[in-house]
Order: structure tokens, then sequence, then C-alpha cells
């Protein structure tokens, strides 16, 4: 009896996750507006030996050059903040939530959280180094430590770095972090590790040319940056 019940707990946890990915998209009308209502992912001061913006949200030329292929899903952008940071940094709750996933269907392995927040929003924290010990339904608050930085390439060498994602709770819309949380990021953006600018479009050079002007993304959408004339061109004229 005990395995049934068990059985069919993780069967409506399965299914319960499913139904959020194939959910439809919640319209604005239910979700928060962005008032720098979250803080960042990690405390203490930003540094090479601390942590550092990776990669901005939107349009950035490592998104545009896999817009077919790794975020075609994602209308060809880079739906979250990649944050480099060394292996086993301790990651913090953006804000006060409830953990919807552990170790979900998001992907951004090898481990991830998902914590539910208020205004219907979601925040996705991927690439983490090892499972949270954290549990589904498990009450968070703010700067609260839910698990520590990894590597997406699994060897905490090549590619070290937290992958940072709100979404509306459907998970259909994504949403630029950088209105959401409180912090200096015109600073962050100059001292960030990976120095990837956004793509341009030669035919709309001043278009999602700034953090903040980067557009939604909805989940299996069409591409938004098929630009005629991109700069700087792929390599090799890749496409």
């Amino acid at each position: 009896m005990l395995r049934r019940k068990v059985a069919a707990g993780a069967l409506l946890a399965v299914s319960a996750v499913a139904l959020a990915h194939y959910a439809p998209a919640l319209p604005d009308s239910a979700i928060a507006k962005p008032a720098r209502q979250f803080g960042l992912p990690f405390a203490g001061e930003p540094g090479p030996n601390t942590w550092l913006l990776g990669q901005g949200y939107g349009n950035t030329t490592g998104a545009y050059r896999q817009r077919r292929s790794t975020y075609v899903n994602l209308q060809g952008l880079h739906a979250g903040l990649d944050f480099s940071a060394p292996c086993g940094t301790p990651v913090r709750a953006i804000g006060d939530g409830v953990v919807a996933e552990v170790d979900g269907s998001h992907g951004s392995p090898p481990h991830n959280v998902v914590i539910d927040h208020a205004g219907n929003l979601s925040s996705l924290y991927g690439h983490l180094r090892v499972r949270s010990p954290l549990r589904v339904g498990q009450r968070v608050t703010r700067g609260q430590v839910i698990g520590e930085s990894g590597d997406s390439q699994f060897t905490c060498v090549s590619a070290p770095h937290l992958h940072l994602e709100i979404r509306d709770r459907s998970h259909q819309r994504l949403f630029n972090p950088v209105p959401y949380i409180a912090a200096d990021w015109e600073t962050l953006a100059l001292a960030g590790s990976f120095g990837r600018g956004y793509e341009y479009d030669l035919a709309a050079p001043r278009r999602w040319q700034t953090p903040e002007s980067q557009p939604e993304v909805r989940r299996g959408g069409r591409i938004l940056n098929d630009f005629a004339r991109p700069w700087p061109p792929a390599p090799g004229g890749a496409r």
C-alpha cells in the first residue's frame, strides 16, 4: 500500500510539472510588474575571485549564433542571466517564495531549482553543482542559500556559472531579470567576465542594444532575431 501511495505521489508531482510546461501563458494582468523587487543570487561584492555578470539576457551574440539550435524554442534569445562564479559558490534565493521544483525538466544541467514567488513569477537557478537539499513545497526567504553554483560542462573548469531566469508561473513567458532585480547593472555589465555584447541588426542598429531593452520571450514562438544584416557576422557565415 505504501509503495502505491509513493508511486501515486510521484506521478502527481510529475504531472504537475508537465502541466506547468504546457499550461497557457498567463496574461499581463496576472503577472507582477518589474519593480526591482528581487535581489541578486550571490552575496558579497562582485569580482574575479567571487562572481561576475557573464552573459546578459536577450539578443546576445552567443545566443544569436545558436538561435536555430540551442535557443530556437526561446525565439532565438538567451532567456536568462549568466553569472560566472567558481563551482561551489553559495546560490541564494532572489526573493521569498516556495520551492516548486528540484531537478525539474527545465534543463540547465546538472541540477536546477525553481522557486515560485508572489505575482505569479518563478525564478529558475540552473547549472547547480549538486542536487539542492530543498524540498518541493518548502518556503524559502530572500537571501537563503538554495544550492551551489556549478558548471554547464560538468568540469568545474570550462564554464562555471549560474543561469538565472525569471518566468511567469506557467513557464511560457520568460522575462528580462534586469528590471526585476535591484542591482548596479551598469557597473556589473562593465565588469562582466565574458564581455559578450548584443547582436546588431544593421537595418535598425539601435534596437535591443541595452540590458534594459531586451524583449520578452514566449516559449515556442517565432524567431525574433532573424536579421538580414546581422553584425558581427557569425564565423564562416553560419546562420
